[in-house]
């Protein structure tokens, strides 16, 4: 008798334990953080930031009269994009060289993207877009692109030398911007 007796208590502890056990973990499996309450999931942050990025595409004017950024946001929030710019030709004719974003990316309204290199020289630019004077996404400078833009150019001897100037680079009007060419 002692022996079922000494069983009945012990599966009863055991029981008790399990049971104790097991709504403690459901408790912290099923528990909201403070946070959680107050902040959407970061795949739904990310997946509004990315829509919301998906306005900042367009072309933006550059340097010169006539040069451009072509920036580009998918909906997954991935940033593609190139600078068109004036380059000087052996034969002493400007042309037109494209370089295409190496590196790129936007957190909210942080834009930062660096260009591969094209005859010795790449550009770094870090910023933010910021809504401008354009009244509404159809008129010029409807978002501006404000930063620091640093030009590198390496020499002959592999020596790099860095510019780097504040930068705003309006948007252009929507109906203005042109076809993109094909990455090489």
């Amino acid at each position: 008798m002692k022996t079922s007796h000494f069983m009945f208590v012990l599966a009863l502890a055991l029981g008790a334990g399990v049971t104790s056990f097991s709504t403690e973990l459901r408790a912290q499996q099923t528990k909201p953080s403070g946070d959680a309450a107050v902040k959407p999931a970061p795949a739904a942050a990310a997946q509004a930031d990315a829509k919301a990025g998906q306005a900042y595409s367009g072309m933006y004017a550059f340097l010169k009269e006539g040069e451009f950024v072509q920036l580009t946001v998918e909906d997954t929030g991935h940033v593609t994009g190139f600078i068109s710019r004036f380059g000087d030709g052996e034969n002493g004719k400007e042309e037109f060289l494209d370089q295409f974003f190496k590196t790129a990316k936007l957190e909210g309204n942080k834009l930062s993207f660096t260009t591969a290199m094209v005859r010795g020289v790449t550009f770094d630019f870090a910023g933010t877009v910021e809504r401008g004077e354009g009244k509404n996404p159809r008129d010029e400078a409807y978002f501006v692109l404000k930063g620091t833009l640093t030009q590198n150019a390496s020499d002959a001897n592999k020596k790099v030398t860095s510019h780097s100037q504040d930068v705003a680079f309006k948007m252009f009007p929507q109906d203005a911007a042109p076809a993109s060419p094909e990455k090489k």
